[in-house]
């Protein structure tokens, strides 16, 4: 059941023409679980796109920078399932990739989008891979912003991250990973110096406060861990790396300079990614549409323009 938007347009022709436009604005949409909040915005007419936010558990307000792409092709944004806006639930049996899949493409149904783009950061570019690998005939093209795709590779890279803190940083998250007592103030402060250098630079302060407040604890613990460094979720194995090379659609890789993700792991992904490109946005931590906005909209801009009119040439 869709709430606040009203009766929904298909959003293509059966003659696979330019997409009819969606009714734009904010709505509720049911899924298993609970609803999901989510927001179309813009008049622009090529395929449109959607956004995942990263975590799990935090929510989208960060993305927000990636609805100026609205003059060019509508943006959809949403909260996933037991963060932001959406219904909040700490029922871990819906903590898994295929909830968040089906939870992705229930939106597209319910929107009657037959091809959209995904631009996936973080935790949202496992679900826009998982999503590409189940439903592949509805994606346009991969925009993946600070890639999560090897999870036990992001786990080494941060154990190099951490030696470059302060001494007593370090100390504390050894002792603090020790005795799991990841709510003591010494590690609470060595996670606050390892955010400032690797994950954001220049925070919108009010996004930040909006996605704090909203922030799903149980989610972000059950499948990454008690920090971005401490990984004992579910997700602590993930490697999709061998599944790369079979990605049949335009991909974009982007990562931060200063990126918790880790630039030369990234590069690799894209490597192995057929016809791949790889954008290191100078000066970034991991929020790369916080430290870096205006590079990353121009960025993106180019790339979703030139998918575009590729697939306009072949129609």
């Amino acid at each position: 059941m869709v709430l606040g938007i009203g009766a929904l347009l298909l959003s293509c022709s059966d003659s696979g023409k330019t997409p009819k436009l969606l009714p734009v604005g904010e709505a509720r949409l049911t899924v298993h679980g609970g609803a999901i909040w989510y927001k179309v915005t813009g008049m622009g007419g090529h395929t449109p796109v959607v956004l995942l936010h990263g975590g799990p558990g935090f929510s989208s307000p960060y993305l927000k920078i990636f609805e100026e792409l609205s003059s060019d092709r509508q943006v959809i944004r949403y909260d996933q399932l037991g963060a932001g806006k959406s219904d909040k639930t700490t029922d871990s049996a819906l903590f898994t990739i295929a909830h968040f899949v089906s939870e992705l493409d229930s939106l597209r149904t319910t929107l009657g989008i037959k091809e959209w783009h995904l631009l996936g950061h973080s935790w949202g570019t496992i679900l826009a891979v998982e999503y590409y690998r189940v439903h592949p005939e509805y994606v346009a093209s991969l925009t993946l912003c600070s890639a999560a795709l090897d999870i036990p590779a992001w786990a080494a890279n941060a154990r190099v991250l951490i030696a470059a803190l302060s001494d007593s940083s370090q100390r504390a998250i050894h002792r603090g990973e020790a005795t799991q007592k990841y709510e003591d103030p010494s590690f609470q402060n060595a996670l606050a110096e390892f955010y400032g250098k690797y994950v954001w630079r220049h925070p919108n302060q009010a996004d930040l406060d909006s996605m704090m407040a909203t922030f799903n604890t149980s989610l972000y613990n059950y499948m990454q861990g008690p920090s971005e460094f401490t990984i004992t979720g579910t997700l602590k194995d993930y490697d999709v790396t061998p599944f790369l090379t079979q990605i049949k659609v335009p991909t974009l890789y982007t990562v931060g300079e200063f990126d918790e993700a880790n630039p030369k792991t990234v590069e690799r992904f894209a490597a192995l990614t057929p016809g791949a490109k790889c954008v290191v946005l100078q000066g970034a931590a991991h929020m790369t549409p916080w430290d870096a906005p205006e590079e990353n909209i121009k960025v993106v801009r180019q790339f979703l323009g030139a998918v575009d009119s590729l697939a306009a040439t072949r129609k």
